[in-house]
């Protein structure tokens, strides 16, 4: 035995067990939270390609550097398109981009 069990006899053989199946216990109750707590639910945003596509007729259309435009957010419009903000250089902008990848428009936000 070490020093440790030598004052506590019982540690060595309880302790751990009890300890796994408490953490085991507390686990269980845990929950995954439910659809329309999803913080993603009420909004559909655009696809990523889609984004990019908006980064970079805003860096053209502002004459900003493309690695200065970021996309911040985005949401569908409605079935065929999608609004996505973007800062470019610090400055904001909108763009509207279709499915098929059609710019609509860019312009200051």
């Amino acid at each position: 035995m070490n020093r440790a069990t030598e004052r506590h006899p019982g540690a060595a053989r309880g302790l751990v067990p009890v300890s796994l199946v408490l953490a085991a216990v507390l686990a269980a109750c845990q929950s995954s939270p439910s659809p329309e707590e999803m913080s993603r639910t009420a909004v559909e945003t655009a696809p990523a390609d889609l984004q990019l596509l908006c980064a970079n007729a805003a860096a053209q259309s502002s004459g900003v550097d493309s690695t200065k435009v970021l996309p911040t957010s985005s949401r569908k419009l409605d079935a065929r398109s999608y609004q996505v903000a973007l800062t470019a250089d610090g400055r904001t902008m909108s763009c509207v981009v279709d499915t098929d990848g059609n710019i609509v428009s860019v312009q200051p936000a």
